[in-house]
């Protein structure tokens, strides 16, 4: 997304205590607890919670032997649900266990190395953060992992597991220029209210500012106009499962990129890898982030495509929104040639037949550093670029953008653009436009 003048942009996140995201853990726990002992089983797992009640459905295909009462009270004991006052208490709910098996007529086209259903992927990467991700989903999650961490540290020992936060930057000509409003609103316990009992004490709120919203936007973009809005309805008392229902799969948006790059529609968690809806998304992201990393582009968006039972992609879309050094389609070259596009390939690349699916379910799949995202990884860049510049004769910059006043001295592509413009770089395009 790059548009002309100033305009607003904003993106969320939610902890791990959040009743959708506890959904997306505990499914993607019973993932890794099947795939760590069968690589080969199919897992579709789905968790639906509410007050009280945890149920696991969906269907798994396994020699396996999950305890799923067990192993979903060890999730939301970790999460932090181990008390009557959270409104949901590991110990005490019900859990009920509804799984089935996957249908042999997709199991025949899946097995000879086939997409485990058809579909549309996205990818994305710019150069706003070192993370290679839009600046607002990028701070979004710095805020809910700082709530999550001064909860569990007992720095603000009267935080709840719930949690959420919103931030709107404001951008001109396509760069991030400050922090219009950052929203933050967190379970908290009764001891923190006013003596009205509807609102928390403004100690309370001055702490939440200091400790969680001040450490991650930084004086940068943070200014005396700036709005705070912390727990803006007044308490935030009752939350977990005791306030809302929560599912797998119902936060798509905060799992990738905060509404900033399309959406494809699937969800990731509880997904073996064999469903592209979650490996091929890994793919786009690396081929898009090694794209940019690069320096090919300012920004990227890759999509691929699949037909269920097909290995090899029906689609691949390299979009570089015009910041693009190259051409867009000597880009698509590039991507077909290096990157592995089927469900076995993007498989073996990324070693996705091991135990670490719990790890990405809470916080964003993009823009980790932990070890295991291998889809995070730039080991493509140099080549990408050592092969466009033997094609182009173009030396293409590395530089990220930084969230600052100063990037907005030149806007997204105008290198790009003056490049185009010049007469003398035609031959070198029309040269590069097909692979040798």
């Amino acid at each position: 997304m790059t548009q002309k003048g100033t305009y607003l942009f904003t993106s969320e996140s939610v902890t791990e205590g959040h009743p959708d995201k506890v959904c997306d853990q505990i499914s993607d726990a019973v993932l890794d607890e099947i795939i760590a002992k069968d690589p080969k089983a199919r897992v579709a797992c789905e968790t639906f919670i509410t007050k009280g009640l945890v149920i696991v459905g969906g269907e798994i295909t396994t020699h396996v032997y999950v305890d799923m009462d067990t192993l979903v009270r060890r999730v939301i004991r970790e999460i932090g649900y181990t008390h009557s006052r959270y409104g949901f208490n590991y110990e005490t709910c019900a859990v009920l266990n509804a799984v089935g098996r996957q249908s042999p007529d997709i199991a025949q086209g899946v097995n000879l190395g086939g997409a485990g259903d058809q579909g549309l992927m996205v990818g994305y990467a710019c150069r706003e953060t070192p993370d290679f991700m839009p600046l607002p989903i990028y701070l979004a999650h710095k805020l809910t992992r700082r709530l999550t961490e001064i909860r569990k540290n007992k720095i603000l020992p009267y935080l709840g597991p719930d949690g959420k936060s919103q931030v709107t930057i404001e951008y001109c000509d396509g760069r991030p220029l400050r922090a219009d409003t950052v929203v933050l609103s967190c379970q908290h316990t009764e001891e923190v209210l006013d003596r009205t009992g509807k609102r928390i004490t403004e100690k309370a709120r001055r702490e939440l500012i200091e400790q969680v919203i001040r450490p991650v936007l930084g004086r940068r973009l943070l200014d005396e106009k700036t709005n705070f809005f912390v727990n803006p309805t007044g308490k935030f008392v009752v939350g977990g499962p005791q306030s809302d229902t929560g599912m797998t799969g119902r936060k798509i948006i905060v799992d990738t990129y905060g509404g900033w790059a399309p959406h494809g529609g699937g969800a990731f968690s509880g997904k073996d890898p064999t469903k592209v809806d979650r490996s091929a998304s890994y793919m786009a992201r690396y081929i898009a982030k090694n794209i940019v990393a690069a320096g090919l582009a300012e920004v990227c968006t890759v999509q691929l495509a699949y037909a269920i039972g097909v290995a090899e992609p029906v689609g691949v879309l390299v979009d570089s929104g015009g910041t693009g050094e190259v051409e867009d389609e000597l880009l698509n070259q590039l991507v077909r040639k290096h990157f592995p596009l089927t469900p076995r390939g993007i498989i073996q690349h990324f070693k996705l037949l091991r135990p670490l699916y719990r790890r990405t379910a809470a916080y964003g799949h993009f823009g980790r550093t932990e070890p295991g995202f291998e889809w995070e990884k730039t080991d493509l860049a140099n080549l990408l670029r050592n092969e466009a510049h033997s094609l182009t004769g173009i030396g293409f910059s590395t530089k990220l953008g930084s969230f600052s006043r100063s990037t907005l001295r030149t806007a997204p592509g105008t290198a790009a653009r003056q490049r185009r413009d010049n007469p003398a770089s035609n031959g070198r395009k029309s040269r590069a436009r097909a692979l040798a």
